[in-house]
């Protein structure tokens, strides 16, 4: 009877360890218990720092500059700071043909004012004589010697006479100039003009604004033209941050809107606001090489200065602007969400047990789903669901 009993609960168990070892084991997944909460439903973009006003410095003139001693961070005052010093550029080289030209042109200018000197001389002569002989006609005239219009036409030659005097002084002075810049068209550049003699300040050009140099455009000393970029001058207060964003999204922004400047290497996200979207956009071409229309979005710092500081100009940033806010509503990661025959879907777990839920979604950003219905507050759902879970699969956490 015993042997017996043994026997039963040996086979009892034999079977037990068999229906045990073929059982299906429990898959491990990822399980998210559905929760309250508030979705930010946000636009992001990628884009760069920039301070609003950047003043370029340039040269006023063609001339020698001397070389830049600011660097990049200094600070500057309008009208005080020198960004640099100028001096004229020294005249350059003449080659034998354009010399031997300049040359005819000083002897040419030299006869011109010869000529221009003996008609002054004889000018003076003839008005002399002419002062002379109105004298007689006046005493012949008092002696009834000489009618009214003889008196007249020796008054008339006097006057004609002072006003060629005139013309012919000024014709004088014109040669006397003609032969100055005949001689300063052969002026050589001299070994002391070629020298860097910069003591002194001759041609100052100061900072227009108060601020900070930005950036360095031309360091070294030398002869440049008119116009050159020298500095770039703004101030770090004065930063905002300019968003790429894809034209299809930028019409959902209003200005006004919240935003949050995030990895920008901070610790902490940067609290900002839309402050122009600018009405033109642009092509750009992605990655992947496609085409994309963007718009550029103007975000401005509500934050204060201390907890961006350490921005500046040109440097990268990402922004989520938010659009819309659900406060206290049910949501779950985007990841447990399917379409299963034209409907949403998730994997609820029930008693250990996959069951198959349609739910019906409201708002959504880049990681959770607004549930209007299908879901309470403490339910479990699958999220990252793969392949080998369906319904009535047994599942645990992992």
């Amino acid at each position: 009877m015993i042997k017996n009993t043994l026997k039963i609960a040996l086979a009892v168990a034999i079977i037990g360890l068999l229906v045990f070892a073929f059982l299906p084991e429990r898959i491990k997944v990822d399980i998210v218990h559905v929760s309250k909460g508030d979705l930010l439903i946000t636009m992001e973009g990628e884009g760069k720092t920039r301070i609003h006003d950047i003043y370029v410095v340039s040269a006023p003139m063609d001339g020698r500059i001397t070389r830049i001693e600011i660097e990049p961070g200094d600070l500057v005052t309008a009208g005080v700071t020198t960004i640099a010093n100028m001096y004229p550029a020294n005249p350059i080289f003449l080659d034998k043909r354009t010399e031997t030209q300049a040359k005819a042109d000083v002897e040419g200018a030299k006869a011109a004012l010869s000529l221009a000197h003996s008609r002054v001389k004889q000018t003076k002569a003839q008005l002399a004589f002419d002062l002379a002989e109105f004298k007689r006609t006046q005493e012949l005239y008092k002696n009834n010697n000489v009618s009214q219009a003889g008196l007249e036409r020796a008054e008339l030659q006097l006057k004609t006479l002072r006003a060629e005097l005139e013309t012919t002084q000024s014709n004088k002075q014109v040669m006397i100039s003609r032969l100055e810049a005949a001689k300063a068209r052969l002026l050589q550049p001299e070994k002391g003009q070629l020298a860097n003699n910069d003591e002194g300040c001759q041609i100052c050009i100061h900072s227009p604004v108060d601020g900070r140099v930005l950036r360095i455009l031309h360091k070294s000393a030398g002869i440049i033209p008119t116009g050159t970029a020298l500095v770039e001058i703004g101030d770090p207060a004065d930063l905002e941050v300019n968003i790429e964003m894809l034209s299809t999204n930028a019409v959902k922004v209003k200005v006004g809107d919240r935003a949050l400047i995030k990895r920008w290497g901070g610790q902490q996200d940067i609290n900002a606001r839309v402050k122009l979207i600018e009405p033109s956009g642009y092509t750009k071409i992605s990655a992947l090489g496609v085409e994309e229309q963007r718009v550029n979005i103007i975000l401005s710092f509500t934050d204060p200065r201390e907890k961006w500081q350490a921005l500046g100009d040109a440097f990268r940033v990402e922004a989520a602007i938010i659009i819309d806010q659900a406060n206290d509503v049910i949501k779950i990661p985007l990841s447990a969400l399917f379409r299963q025959n034209e409907r949403w879907s998730v994997f609820s777990i029930i008693d250990g047990t996959v069951e198959l839920q349609t739910v019906e979604v409201g708002r959504k950003n880049d990681r959770y789903a607004e549930i209007i219905s299908g879901l309470n507050i403490h339910d479990q759902i699958i999220s990252h669901p793969g392949n080998a879970i369906d319904v009535g699969v047994n599942v645990e956490s992992r």
